[in-house]
């Protein structure tokens, strides 16, 4: 089974690649549902996440209070190092399954926005990076997002540079274009890694 992790900066059409791929049958591990779920009641980390912040970062119907959490990690840069020391092994653990169990799938991509930073390439077999300029991720996001650009560049500077993470890449889609030339770009990749198998 071919491993695939697909990343990209924010804004930069990460998301329509996976959905292209997912329509064409190919399995598909979603890092942000996975960071979703791993903190649902039940869950330990769940618990261990109200132990580390106190039980107020919880709801009254015992889910996640994540704006109440984001506001905490985002003023404190020790808290965020402390969620996710909390978090990421578990995402990291349940990911890595996820992709060990896709049996009925020519390849399994793994959709990791933060790839690059959390060091997953080591995990994979091939890494496809979705890439444009910075000025087209801005534009994107402000049109898609109510954000100001002070806020995609505060996003922007918290991931990896577009440089870092194309030199991660054994395989990157230019996406500085239309939607046509991205599908067109998605088709190649997707021959290519069919052929690989």
């Amino acid at each position: 089974m071919l491993k695939v992790g697909l990343t990209g900066g924010i804004g930069s059409g990460k998301s329509t690649v996976a959905k292209v791929l997912q329509a064409k049958g190919i399995t598909l591990v979603d890092a942000d549902k996975i960071a979703r779920e791993v903190v649902q009641p039940g869950e330990l980390a769940l618990q261990e996440v109200a132990e580390a912040f106190g039980s107020d970062i919880l709801l009254a119907d015992g889910n996640l209070d994540r704006t109440s959490l984001k506001q905490r990690i985002f003023s404190d840069p020790l808290a965020k190092t402390q969620l996710e020391s909390i978090l990421h092994p578990r995402i990291r653990q349940r990911i890595l399954e996820r992709v060990e169990e896709a049996t009925d799938t020519p390849y399994v991509v793994a959709d990791i926005p933060l790839l690059v930073e959390n060091n997953y390439p080591q995990y994979f077999d091939r890494v496809i990076v979705v890439d444009c300029p910075e000025e087209i991720q801005i534009a994107r996001v402000q049109a898609r997002d109510e954000m100001s650009k002070a806020q995609i560049l505060n996003i922007m500077a918290s991931q990896a540079t577009r440089k870092d993470r194309n030199a991660a890449a054994t395989d990157i889609i230019d996406n500085s274009g239309d939607l046509a030339s991205l599908k067109m770009q998605i088709e190649k990749l997707h021959e290519s890694l069919l052929s690989l198998l």
